[in-house]
């Protein structure tokens, strides 16, 4: 009787938690480098949270790095702007939607193994508070433009803004 109480729990459990990895949709995602010699890269993408409640981007994985961390671009004033890791990670609204592009909320890739190669795939655990380990294949685009907020993406650090 204990035993099907147990298994009756689990089974509730891991429906609850497909139910939550099936909120969080990841789209439009790609990868890139300023460069072959590059020490750092960078993943951009969408993220869709078709849920009823809200969850959390709080950590992202990949063997691509020596280190992977959640990124953001401060204003620092006087056209500076400062990338930072974001410690408590992106929240993504429930039936909402938060973008990761290049001049704003990224995931980093510091210290790459090797160098990013046009149309490769860079295999990525996105870690949510809810929905949990999602893995995404990101396809690496070195020739992607994708310049937001007047700003260039194309190094790690301080930056100024670009004049549109």
């Amino acid at each position: 009787m204990k035993f099907n109480a147990i298994f009756a729990g689990a089974a509730a459990f891991a429906l609850m938690s497909s139910a939550a990895m099936a909120d969080i949709v990841v789209m439009d995602s790609y990868a890139r480098s300023a460069g072959k010699s590059a020490k750092a890269g960078a993943a951009f993408m969408v993220i869709e949270n078709t849920g009823s409640e809200g969850d959390r981007l709080v950590s992202a994985a990949s063997d691509i790095s020596k280190k992977v961390e959640l990124h953001t671009h401060k204003d620092m004033g006087d056209g500076v702007m400062k990338m930072m890791h974001v410690e408590e990670g992106f929240e993504i609204p429930a039936g909402g939607k938060h973008m990761l592009m290049r001049g704003g909320d990224h995931v980093m890739f510091m210290g790459l193994n090797g160098p990013m190669e046009d149309g490769e795939t860079v295999k990525v655990t996105l870690t949510f508070e809810k929905a949990g380990d999602i893995v995404v294949d990101i396809p690496v685009d070195l020739k992607r433009k994708g310049k937001h907020g007047g700003m260039d993406h194309s190094g790690h650090g301080a930056m100024k803004k670009k004049d549109n």
